[in-house]
């Protein structure tokens, strides 16, 4: 491990995180000057593995308030969906934030009906209290809580947009599974007996989660990227629709919608080894991605060597730990992509034309090799 490294990581992380709890997704990309509940979370579960359990409580809190801000939305979307009513682009919760918590309306194109950040906030939190202990929490976010579990109850049969904010037409495994941890979270939370909620049957909607995945996400023995709404036939077939894509870790590590050992997950792995992980290097979101021109993700060479470190692969969760270390740059700042040995190169110039150079550093990448560091010196 570079402890210059994995220091710099957490000081980076500090240092993006906004006085209202809220962590910058990248603080030198003006695309990223928001917070996203989704890495915001993972974020601050680097800070729960790391002992920074002051950063994430704000964090949490931020989430907390944030989420009762705008929890009107829930209800008039029940009415709507209840009437038949079509649903615009702003009449669900938003997935990204301003610092301070208020929408983002800049980019009317930008999807922002996104769920997996609901359910990742839940079991972000849910792990959060049993490292940190402060059971307290709970109580003082018991409001936002419930909101999030009617928000997802009503919301997650829906097509919304993926965790990498594309294919809005479609359901995507990895978001059902943060809805499956979300709701699971919320069950641990309430035996616990730290959190009061009695109205909405947490354990029933995880298992109905979960036998709606293994009916519609499972081809050839396993998990699909993205599949259309039961009854739906797709007048398009996306590169990719039968393909796999890296965030299917999370259906086990750490989501645990599915064991480490079974097989339909072992098979979703075996894709993924084959078809994204470069050998000597990192990992790619999906085989179909142009973004940058489709570059070695190092959140997601973290999240895999995550796993490598879970079912004692040590000598691997190493080697992509390495990998990932080889990539800070003079400042110790880690970027979001790789792009060295890019899938579709002729993509990557106009995007840099678009947006700018990748961002750097991402605060996400930070998160997930402090996860990982700390995955290997708990192994």
């Amino acid at each position: 491990m570079d402890q210059g490294l994995y220091i710099k990581s957490i000081q980076t992380i500090l240092a993006s995180q906004s006085e209202w709890g809220s962590y910058v997704a990248s603080p030198n990309f003006p695309t990223y000057q928001y917070c996203w509940l989704r890495d915001g979370s993972f974020i601050a579960h680097a800070m729960d593995t790391a002992g920074e359990f002051e950063s994430a409580s704000a964090f949490f809190k931020w989430v907390g308030r944030t989420i009762q801000r705008f929890s009107y939305k829930v209800d008039e979307a029940r009415l709507r969906l209840a009437a038949g009513l079509p649903m615009g682009k702003d009449d669900l919760l938003h997935t990204r934030f301003t610092l301070d918590g208020e929408e983002v309306y800049i980019d009317n194109t930008w999807g922002n009906f996104q769920i997996d950040g609901y359910g990742t906030w839940l079991w972000a939190l849910n792990e959060h209290v049993k490292i940190s202990g402060d059971f307290s929490l709970l109580q003082s976010l018991k409001e936002p809580i419930e909101i999030t579990l009617r928000y997802l109850e009503l919301a997650w049969k829906l097509p919304n947009y993926d965790c990498w904010e594309e294919h809005p037409e479609y359901l995507h495994t990895y978001s059902l599974s943060t809805v499956y941890a979300g709701f699971q979270a919320a069950g641990e939370m309430i035996a616990s007996g730290k959190l009061n909620i009695k109205t909405i049957p947490v354990k029933a909607l995880a298992t109905e989660v979960l036998q709606f995945i293994l009916e519609f996400a499972v081809r050839n023995g396993r998990l699909v990227k993205y599949f259309c709404p039961p009854g739906e036939e797709s007048e398009t077939r996306l590169i990719g629709n039968d393909g796999v894509d890296a965030s299917l870790l999370a259906a086990a590590m750490p989501y645990q919608l599915l064991s480490f050992d079974d097989p339909i997950f072992l098979s979703t792995l075996k894709k993924i080894e084959e078809d994204l992980h470069r050998t000597g290097g990192g990992v790619y979101r999906y085989k179909a991605d142009v973004y940058y021109g489709g570059g070695e993700w190092i959140l997601l060479a973290a999240w895999l060597g995550w796993y490598y470190a879970s079912v004692n692969q040590f000598d691997k969760a190493q080697a992509l730990c390495q990998w990932i270390e080889s990539q800070a740059d003079e400042n110790g700042w880690l970027a979001e992509q790789v792009s060295d040995h890019t899938l579709y190169p002729e993509h990557y110039v106009p995007w840099v034309k678009k947006w700018g150079p990748i961002a750097k550093p991402l605060t996400w990448s930070h998160a997930m090799y402090v996860i990982l560091v700390n995955a290997l010196n708990k192994g």
